[in-house]
C-alpha cells in the first residue's frame, strides 16, 4: 500500500472513532503530533481574503559560531603570515577573484554566487550576534533573549503560507537564539524538525511517525493529561480559544496526515547519488563524527532545497559549530572546509539544475567572522568588526564582490554593509514590507527593521 493511501486510512480510521477535535486536543496529541505547528497555524484565523502573494524562498545557511572570512571568502595572501594563515589561494570560475584554496569547487561555481567582504556589527558574543543577524536588533538583558521577532517569524506574519500542506517557516534541526517570534507569538515560532539528517540511520520526522502510529489505544495511554486540560477548559471556553485551538489542532494533524508534507520532508526520497553529492551520508561518513568537530550537515542543506522546492517560505539550516579557537586551521583543513565546499557548490548546482535558483535566495554567514591574526592556540577568535557572507539565487547576478576589507581583513575598506542590509535583502526576495510596525508586549509600536537597505550592488 502506498504511503498516500496508508495515511489517508490512518487519518479517515481516527475520525470513524468520532474523537472529536476538542478531545484530540484535550488528550495532548497537539502536544505530541505538532503543538508548534498547530500554533503556527493561529495566523490562518486572522489572515482572511488576501491579494496575491510572492512566492520566492529563503534558505539560511547558519554558519553558527564565526566562520573565518579570511580562510574562506576574503583570502589575504599579501599578509604577513600571522594574519594570511596557513591556506593559500585559488581563482576562481570569475576573474579577479580569489578564494581559499580550500574551497576549489566553490570557485568552479563562482559565476553563480557572490560575495560581501565588508560586513560589520559590534557585539562579539555568539547569541548577541545571532539576534542582531536573524533580528536586526540587538539582544535584551540576556544574551538569548528573543525580544525582537526574527526573519522567518515576520515572513509568517506578514505572507502566510506558500503551500497550505507545509508551514511557513521551518528550522533544521532546532531552534537558535534569534530565530523565535517574540511579540508575534506562537503562531509564527519556526516549525523545528527535531530529527536531524546529520545523525547516521534514515531521517525520520517524530511529528510523522507519531501520526503514522496514532491509534484509540495510544489515545487512552494519554489519560493522565486529561484532568490538566479539563481544568482549563472552561475558561478557554468562555472566551471562546478552545473552539479556535480545536480548529487550529484539526489544521495540524490534516498536514501530518498529508502526503504532500510527508514526501517534502522524506529526505530518503533522494538518490543516493546525489546525496553523496552533497556529502557522504552519516552512516557512511568518515568526517561525521570526527574530532574537529563538524558534523554531517551537508544532509541539513539537502533537505532544506526539497522543503522550499515543495513550498516552505523560510528554512534555516544549522551548519554550527564555527568557533575555531583553538587548532582552528587543523579543524578548518579537516572537516568544516571541505564539507562546506561540497554542499554549498552541490546546493547551487542543484537549485539551479532544478530551476529553483530564481525564486530561491541562499545567504550563508554566521554571527560574525574571526580575528584577523592568528592566536597562540593556532586558531582566531571572534571578531564582528568586518567579515563576510554569500549569497545567490533570486536578484542575485553570480561572481560579485561587494565592499571588502583592509590588507590584513581587520575593517571594512570601503562600501561597509550591516546584517540590517542582509535582511533587507532577504525582505526585498520575499516581499516582506520592512515599513511596517508591530507592537510589542508593552504595547509599543517597533519597525521590521531599525535601518537598513537591499544591497542592489548584488542585483547589478
Amino acid at each position: 500500500m502506498s504511503d498516500h493511501w496508508e495515511q489517508r486510512r490512518t487519518c479517515a480510521e481516527f475520525r470513524r472513532q468520532q474523537i472529536s477535535r476538542r478531545s484530540f486536543v484535550r488528550a495532548g496529541i497537539v502536544g505530541t503530533a505538532g503543538l508548534s505547528l498547530a500554533d503556527l497555524l493561529r495566523n490562518d484565523a486572522v489572515a482572511g481574503p488576501t491579494e496575491a502573494k510572492p512566492v520566492n524562498s529563503v534558505i539560511i545557511l547558519w554558519m553558527r559560531g564565526g566562520p573565518s572570512h579570511i580562510d574562506m571568502w576574503d583570502p589575504k595572501p599579501d599578509a604577513p603570515i600571522d594574519y594570511r594563515g596557513e591556506f593559500g589561494v585559488s581563482d576562481t570560475s570569475v576573474s579577479g577573484i580569489q578564494l581559499s584554496d580550500m574551497l576549489p569547487m566553490c570557485g568552479r561555481v563562482m559565476d553563480k554566487w557572490s560575495i560581501i567582504r565588508s560586513l560589520y556589527h559590534d557585539n562579539a558574543g555568539h547569541s548577541a550576534g545571532d539576534q542582531i543577524c536573524f533580528t536586526g536588533y540587538p539582544p535584551g538583558p540576556a544574551p538569548d533573549q528573543n525580544i525582537k521577532p526574527s526573519c522567518g517569524s515576520i515572513t509568517a506574519e506578514q505572507l502566510g503560507h506558500l503551500n497550505p500542506e507545509l508551514p511557513t517557516y521551518v528550522m533544521i534541526p532546532r531552534q537558535v537564539p534569534g530565530t523565535d517570534s517574540a511579540y508575534l507569538g506562537v503562531a509564527h515560532k519556526p516549525f523545528e524538525t527535531g530529527a536531524d539528517p546529520a545523525n547516521a540511520g534514515p531521517f525520520k520526522l517524530p511529528n510523522f511517525e507519531i501520526a503514522s502510529g496514532l491509534t484509540v489505544d495510544r489515545l487512552g495511554g494519554r489519560r493522565e493529561l486529561l484532568d490538566g486540560f479539563d481544568r482549563l477548559q472552561t475558561a478557554a471556553d468562555q472566551s471562546g480559544q478552545m473552539e479556535a485551538l480545536d480548529r487550529f489542532g484539526q489544521k495540524a494533524w490534516d498536514i501530518l496526515c498529508s502526503p504532500a508534507a510527508k514526501h517534502a520532508f522524506d529526505l530518503d526520497r533522494e538518490p543516493e547519488a546525489l546525496r553523496e553529492r552533497y556529502g557522504f551520508m552519516p552512516a557512511f561518513d568518515p568526517m561525521a563524527s570526527n574530532r574537529c568537530g563538524a558534523p554531517a550537515w551537508s544532509q541539513r542543506m539537502l533537505l532544506a532545497r526539497r522543503l522550499v522546492e515543495a513550498g516552505v517560505r523560510l528554512v534555516t539550516v544549522d551548519l554550527r559549530w564555527w568557533d575555531t579557537h583553538v587548532q582552528g586551521f587543523d579543524s578548518l583543513r579537516r572537516g568544516f572546509l571541505p564539507r562546506f565546499d561540497k554542499a554549498y557548490s552541490a546546493l547551487i548546482e542543484d537549485l539551479e539544475q532544478r530551476g529553483l535558483m530564481e525564486s530561491t535566495l541562499v545567504v550563508a554567514w554566521g554571527e560574525f567572522g574571526r580575528t584577523p591574526r592568528v592566536n597562540k592556540d593556532a586558531g582566531r577568535d571572534h571578531y564582528p568588526n568586518v567579515f563576510s557572507a554569500a549569497v545567490a539565487g533570486g536578484k542575485v547576478r553570480g561572481g560579485r564582490i561587494v565592499g571588502s576589507s583592509d590588507a590584513k581583513g581587520a575593517f571594512p575598506k570601503d562600501n561597509p554593509k550591516t546584517p540590517q542590509d542582509v535582511l533587507a535583502t532577504i525582505y526585498d526576495h520575499l516581499g516582506v514590507d520592512t515599513s511596517k510596525q508591530y507592537l510589542t508586549s508593552a504595547g509599543r509600536p517597533v519597525a521590521v527593521l531599525p535601518h537598513g537597505e537591499p544591497i542592489r550592488e548584488l542585483f547589478a
